[in-house]
């Protein structure tokens, strides 16, 4: 026998383990996509040392050092800030990719630390709730851990309106899309797409600062979500009869509201959300004391608080829905 651990047949010799194959490898990475996701369902997101907090602030630091007025430093910045991430956990996947059970486990605990479905569900019941009791000043005060819209003379609809478009477009970035990207790409897939789109929440504004700085980080995040959003809405559409509503009338409304709205994947979340509820979406917004106008989205009425919580089932649907489609793909 050899130094390679094998006969002069090619057949592995005593003592020696075969690597795992192929479908071993895909079914251990959809189980700890499914495990992931129950996961987070059961715990929510650490309070403390949460993996992607640790990335921004990494982020953060980094800008204070390379911060310049430009598209090019912007784009090194981006892919500077991509690698870090992607490295580890290509490493992480090669290290556990010979034993299933590691495997699974890398990928679930992976998978917790990029989804974030439980929080965005128990932020929005939050609203709900002091909605419901008429507690507009609490309300008010919560909006900011879900969108970053001025709460300060919000109405109790418009709070609504904030929350549910909040909870279309999150259920796509941060479930549908992380899924996706983990069925196509594994452990570096999930870690890379979540870079880039705490990048894109960190630096991908039109302000003054990031309009050059943050222009790569922006338009990576629109290229990573093209697809998941699209997703989103096609399940969102086949979920609305969770939430009482009509998948005819979400998809009349997806088709022909979700090119209006100014992000190339949003519109298409939040309309979806908006026909399958039977409300209207969009409007004007407040950003840092600047007003948006934004086209509405939906041909139904003005959400009410009580909408949120339709709002919430439809996510969780869609959430279930979407686990099962990346589990299916990647069993494959």
């Amino acid at each position: 026998m050899g130094a390679s651990g094998t006969n002069s047949t090619g057949k592995l010799g005593k003592g020696a383990s075969a690597p795992p194959t192929r479908a071993k490898r895909r079914a251990a990475l959809a189980v700890g996509l499914a495990a992931g996701v129950a996961l987070d369902a059961l715990a929510g997101d650490p309070r403390r040392g949460h993996p992607v907090a640790a990335f921004g602030r990494a982020a953060a630091a980094l800008e204070a050092r390379d911060y310049a007025d430009s598209r090019r430093r912007g784009a090194a910045h981006a892919a500077a800030c991509v690698l870090a991430a992607v490295a580890p956990a290509t490493a992480m996947q090669r290290l556990t990719g010979r034993d299933p059970l590691l495997a699974a486990a890398a990928a679930a605990l992976t998978t917790w630390a990029v989804t974030g479905a439980r929080t965005l569900h128990t932020e929005a019941e939050r609203i709900a709730a002091a909605l419901s009791a008429g507690d507009l000043a609490a309300a008010r005060r919560a909006l900011p851990a879900l969108c970053g819209r001025d709460p300060s003379s919000l109405s109790d609809k418009e709070i609504a309106r904030a929350v549910i478009e909040s909870v279309a477009e999150n259920t796509s970035d941060a479930v549908v899309a992380p899924l996706l990207w983990g069925a196509a790409a594994g452990i570096p897939g999930m870690s890379g797409y979540r870079a880039v789109n705490t990048l894109d929440a960190m630096v991908g504004y039109r302000s003054p600062r990031y309009r050059r700085f943050g222009w790569a980080s922006a338009r990576l995040d629109d290229a990573a979500n093209w697809i998941p959003a699209r997703v989103t809405a096609a399940l969102t559409v086949a979920c609305a009869p969770v939430a009482g509503g009509s998948p005819a009338t979400a998809l009349r409304t997806l088709l022909r509201y979700g090119a209006r709205h100014p992000s190339p994947n949003a519109g298409r979340c939040e309309a979806a959300f908006a026909g399958a509820l039977g409300v209207r979406l969009g409007g004007t917004n407040v950003y840092g004391g600047v007003a948006e106008a934004r086209p509405e989205l939906g041909d139904g009425r003005a959400p009410d608080p009580a909408d949120i919580r339709r709002a919430i089932r439809l996510s969780r649907a869609v959430t279930m829905a979407a686990t099962v489609l990346a589990v299916l793909a990647r069993c494959g």
